[in-house]
């Protein structure tokens, strides 16, 4: 059996065995090694083939008898395979992971003005992709660079904009490296991070009608290439696009909204009878936040200070990967709230027939006029949901159907 692994520092949770399980039977382990240690490793480590993860990528490039092209153009490897005389071809599979994220979101950099944010690595692979597939021309935007964040006005009439920096990223979320609003002409926005899925960059760009496309389909492809060298055979490409829908769907989250009294709770819990996955209920997480019950924070608060509070726990649950989430019946009345909920997740209205739900507890249904209430709420909750479940019959009834709609 071949033996395989991803080589890094600090590895932490990497989807990488997950995509390489399913794409031959080989064995694929994490090797966190410190700096010292990896020229022994890879003069003498028992395996056939590698990815290799920052910080090492350029420290393997001395250690490789033959490159690739795109590894030499490049300037760093990312997948190393030992020949049969015991040397090792270094190549950099990121550069096809970054086509592939390209071509899958229908972006052709032809004849574009590219602006490439950041000046690391990443920065460097993607400067060399764009100019092969006929960018008419690429800027790199650093902090400190001729070209920087502070004169992106003179880059105004750009086409194609893509982040290669960590702004944004887990757990930094909500952050962008630039407005798009700036760049009138933008047609295609690239962002080489996978979690959350969609960054404050992309959610943007999806506001904006803009062609886009993130980091997840990216790392699928080039694991595919990887192992298409480690096992010296061609894979399906179809299995590129199957695997990263795989992936979006463990790793993202349920999330439930409608009316108060319309069965999140229970159909939340249902959810992860049925699944495995973690309930992660708003109205309580903002109880155990405030030390209060609902009612009380109504009370002292006002809705005011109960939906400030909804929204910086909304912050922190959007955030969360492969959970179900429950929602309070009024978090659609703040706009905000919709990207960090869409961050990493698809949201499902539950409506139920108005008559049909209960007012103990919930402090604004005691004495509302539901209907109208309703009335109000409806076109939020149609601008927040991905799909409507009705939920006038069982929760495992609506359970069922959210999981045929997810799937």
């Amino acid at each position: 059996m071949l033996r395989c692994g991803l080589l890094g520092e600090k590895l932490g949770h990497s989807y990488s065995p997950a995509i390489h399980a399913l794409l031959g039977d080989y064995e694929y382990r994490l090797y966190e090694k410190a700096p010292g240690e990896v020229e022994e490793f890879l003069r003498r480590g028992d395996f056939d083939g590698l990815n290799v993860t920052i910080p090492y990528k350029k420290t393997v490039l001395p250690l490789c008898a033959e490159l690739s092209a795109g590894a030499r153009s490049i300037g760093s490897v990312n997948t190393l395979v030992r020949r049969a005389d015991g040397t090792l071809f270094g190549d950099n599979t990121d550069a096809f992971g970054f086509r592939y994220l390209l071509s899958s979101a229908g972006i052709d950099p032809k004849g574009a003005k590219a602006l490439v944010l950041g000046s690391g690595g990443a920065s460097v692979m993607a400067v060399y992709v764009l100019k092969t597939l006929g960018a008419a021309s690429v800027t790199v935007i650093s902090r400190t660079g001729e070209n920087n964040y502070s004169n992106l006005g003179r880059h105004a009439d750009a086409d194609l904009i893509v982040n290669t920096t960590p702004v944004g990223m887990y757990p930094d979320n909500g952050a962008a490296a630039v407005d798009l609003t700036c760049f009138p002409h933008c047609r295609g926005v690239a962002d080489v991070v996978y979690n959350p899925a969609r960054t404050a960059l992309l959610l943007q760009a999806e506001e904006l009608g803009i062609p886009r496309g993130g980091g997840l389909g990216m790392l699928t492809a080039q694991a595919v290439r990887a192992s298409e060298l480690f096992q010296g055979r061609t894979i399906d490409p179809a299995l590129i696009g199957s695997i990263t829908d795989k992936l979006r769907r463990e790793s993202g989250n349920i999330i439930l909204i409608g009316m108060p009294g319309c069965g999140k709770t229970t159909v939340a819990e249902r959810l992860s009878a049925l699944t495995g996955r973690p309930v992660l209920d708003a109205d309580a997480r903002i109880a155990e936040t405030a030390g209060k019950t609902i009612p009380e924070i109504f009370a002292e608060s006002g809705e005011e200070g109960f939906r400030a509070l909804e929204t910086k726990v909304l912050a922190e649950l959007g955030k969360r990967s492969g959970a179900i989430i429950a929602t309070g019946g009024g978090c659609v009345t703040r706009p905000e709230n919709y990207p960090l909920l869409h961050q990493n997740g698809t949201l499902f209205w539950l409506r139920r027939d108005t008559a049909l739900l209960p007012r103990d507890g919930r402090p604004l249904s005691q004495n509302a006029d539901l209907s109208e209430m309703y009335e109000k709420r409806a076109p939020l909750y149609a601008r927040f949901a991905d799909a409507v479940i009705e939920n006038d019959r069982t929760a495992d009834d609506a359970a069922r159907d959210i999981l045929g709609a997810y799937t």
